[in-house]
């Protein structure tokens, strides 16, 4: 009896406001996309219905469920190993909630779940720029610091599920409060869109006497990662030297991470990444400064491939293929 092949997968992306998803094929073209508003139920079960309802007629005119591999999931605060999402911030669903299972047992197929970090990292080993690399890291500067580690070809997972916290490792100590975990001087303090905006406004306090273009931007709650680029391309002088700064903190962490891990590149990914050489220049000469000798010029900082509005499906359904 032939063996029917599996063409697709699906890729669900559940974030704090949208949920994303999609049918992929081998070759990472999403063939077809929707999306559903995560908190709109206050019961994961009508969460998940929602979803079905909305995907299984993309399941059906693409085939139907045999020619799908399965369904891979990236969530806040997903366990691959258990298939919870585990007390996440950002989802009004508390505790642990048992995903994995429950979407299984609705769509009949396999469900895999992982952090929207490592799921990112999955879509650039699948599809993207490191899809020849055995050893990389990812590093998804956006609102935080996500961040998934690859070593001998797999995710690095830990004892729990839950290794791979780059952002959350304490780079300046005593430093900077982090109001959602409550540590200081983590590396998402400074090198987020949001680190960048509280630099943004230390600096403008500190250098009072120095010309700006952010000093015309009259409500502080107007300035931001984005703002501040667009200044900084102006030659703005604090601009400038807030990209400078973030760049620092950014090269002499990733200096920590390439000595742990020896990857062979580093793929960044995410809306600061916009800022191009402003932030990367200085990032490159910080970790180069920091390496020893040994690490010294081998590590290659590059841009992620995948197209930013698709790339969080990708990750997930990257999780689904049957070799994984």
């Amino acid at each position: 009896m032939a063996t029917t092949v599996k063409k697709f997968v699906v890729g669900i992306d559940i974030g704090g406001t949208n949920t994303k998803f999609g049918v992929v094929d081998r070759d990472g073209e999403i063939i077809e996309q929707d999306r559903v508003l995560t908190n709109a139920h206050t019961q994961v079960a009508d969460f998940i219905t929602d979803i079905y309802d909305k995907l299984m007629p993309m399941i059906k005119r693409a085939g139907g469920a045999d020619k799908f591999a399965g369904i891979g999931v990236g969530a806040p605060n997903g366990n691959y190993y258990t298939g919870n999402i585990e007390y996440a911030a950002n989802l009004q669903w508390k505790g642990i909630i048992p995903l994995a299972n429950m979407m299984a047992e609705k769509f009949g197929l396999p469900v895999k779940l992982t952090n929207d970090a490592n799921a990112a990292a999955m879509g650039e080993m699948e599809y993207g720029c490191a899809r020849d690399m055995k050893h990389f890291i990812t590093i998804t500067l956006g609102t935080g610091v996500g961040s998934g580690i690859v070593i001998d070809g797999k995710i690095v997972l830990g004892n729990d599920g839950f290794a791979g916290e780059l952002g959350h490792t304490i780079i300046r100590p005593g430093g900077r409060l982090h109001k959602g975990t409550g540590s200081k001087g983590c590396l998402e303090s400074y090198a987020s869109a949001t680190g960048v905006r509280a630099t943004a406004l230390e600096l403008l306090e500190s250098r009072k006497g120095t010309p700006s273009l952010l000093r015309d931007i009259k409500d502080p709650e107007l300035i931001t990662s984005q703002t501040v680029y667009e200044c900084a391309i102006k030659g703005d002088p604090i601009a400038n030297e807030i990209f400078e700064f973030t760049g620092q903190i950014l090269g002499e962490a990733l200096a920590n991470f390439v000595m742990f891990s020896s990857p062979e590149a580093i793929v960044f990914f995410g809306g600061l990444t916009k800022a191009g050489d402003l932030i990367l220049n200085p990032t490159r000469r910080a970790m180069e400064e920091n390496l020893i000798q040994v690490f010294k010029n081998k590590v290659k900082l590059l841009y992620s491939q995948l197209k930013e509005a698709d790339a969080a499906i990708l990750g997930a359904s990257a999780l689904a293929w049957d070799d994984k």
